[in-house]
């Protein structure tokens, strides 16, 4: 995070504090907590990493986490592992876990409420296109809102209010931003040998968390697959991420709506019959890359015949956070997961792979920032595993 001008500083001097800043603004913290927030900032630059010192499940982890690392400064510290705990020190200083002293509370809660809320148009849009048989044709809308609802993230845009994403269907679909696409050759055998049971690693609450219960509610309703995992967040985090509580808030927004009824009527029957599984392991907010992941986790994703991870964050931890050329094979880097999987992710960040020679240099030359503004797109797979 140290080199000047790269993102990762870009972020630690200027999208963290702009974070902080506004859940002060939003919020009617005690003086205690706004003073202890204010300190966070000053940590970025003239502090050192230092312990957890609230008492939560995840503290004693914390410790383990943290070993390398306290009495750093913040600059020092690995970019991913950063942000987590910078995330991880908000929920300490607005006493997230203690009830007793504050009130337990998102303080993201606001900007994620007027995300959704400025979301609806956008999603009673989609909500309103015909509903076809299952079809390539049917599918790819889904997938693709899927890949660009992604854009829609608060720690990114803090001070986004709308989504800024077309909904025709055309239009939305945004090919030539796509830089690697295999989202044909993964529908086509989803349509011929339907897998038993799909996760999907949310990233996002607001339109993106929408975006993604119409590929759940495509997928179950055309009976693509018998069983769908939805993994969140257990606390919130990143800003937008979704949580369990977010779900359900969602679920209910969109169940009051007359046109975006029908779609919550059936997530709700999914949710009551276990068509529909919601899940928060500790694991999805640690600081640790998925090659790090807890045997429980291994285990519990590889009983899924296909995974969706969505968003940059996860993609990063895919791929250890770390810099490979941009031309290395998704599937060499990737290869290790537990079970097959697609990753949906708008680039937010200096990592990517997959990608041609030729492809780097014209991206690179069309746009500057194509690394990290989420304009840009990947729909990437390592495979696809027929259920038995």
């Amino acid at each position: 995070m140290a080199e000047p001008g790269s993102f990762a500083h870009f972020t630690l001097t200027q999208r963290w504090p702009a974070v902080v800043r506004r859940i002060i603004a939003e919020n009617s913290f005690p003086t205690r907590i706004v003073s202890d927030l204010e300190i966070l900032v000053r940590d970025f630059t003239e502090g050192l990493i230092r312990l957890i010192q609230d008492d939560a499940t995840d503290t004693l982890d914390w410790e383990h986490y943290l070993v390398p690392f306290v009495g750093s400064p913040w600059l020092a510290v690995p970019w991913f592992f950063a942000e987590v705990y910078f995330y991880r020190r908000i929920l300490e200083a607005t006493r997230y876990f203690q009830p007793g002293e504050w009130r337990v509370f998102d303080p993201f809660w606001q900007q994620k409420q007027m995300s959704l809320e400025s979301a609806m148009p956008d999603v009673r849009a989609i909500a309103s296109q015909p509903s076809e048989h299952p079809s390539n044709h049917f599918l790819l809308p889904l997938l693709y809102w899927g890949l660009w609802g992604n854009r829609a993230d608060l720690s990114l845009h803090p001070d986004a209010t709308a989504t800024g994403i077309q909904t025709n269907v055309n239009a939305s679909l945004d090919h030539h931003r796509i830089l690697v696409d295999d989202s044909s050759w993964l529908l086509e055998r989803l349509m011929q040998q339907p897998p038993r049971r799909i996760d999907l690693v949310a990233d996002n609450a607001g339109f993106e968390l929408i975006c993604d219960l119409f590929l759940i509610d495509g997928l179950l309703n055309q009976s693509l697959t018998q069983t769908v995992r939805l993994h969140l967040k257990n606390h919130p985090t990143f800003v937008s991420d979704a949580t369990i509580v977010d779900v359900h808030h969602t679920l209910t927004t969109l169940e009051a709506d007359p046109v975006c009824c029908p779609l919550a009527q059936r997530l709700n029957h999914y949710l009551s019959s276990g068509q529909l599984q919601l899940d928060a392991d500790a694991f999805w907010t640690a600081p640790l890359v998925f090659w790090e992941m807890p045997w429980s986790v291994q285990t519990e994703l590889a009983q899924a015949d296909l995974v969706i991870l969505k968003g940059d964050a996860n993609y990063r931890r895919l791929l250890g956070d770390r810099q490979w050329p941009h031309t290395t094979l998704f599937s060499d880097v990737a290869g290790y997961f537990p079970a097959p999987l697609v990753a949906l992710r708008t680039l937010k960040s200096e990592i990517v792979v997959g990608l041609q020679p030729t492809q780097v240099a014209a991206v690179s030359q069309q746009d500057s920032n194509w690394l990290i503004n989420g304009h840009w797109g990947v729909i990437q797979s390592t495979g696809y595993r027929q259920a038995p």
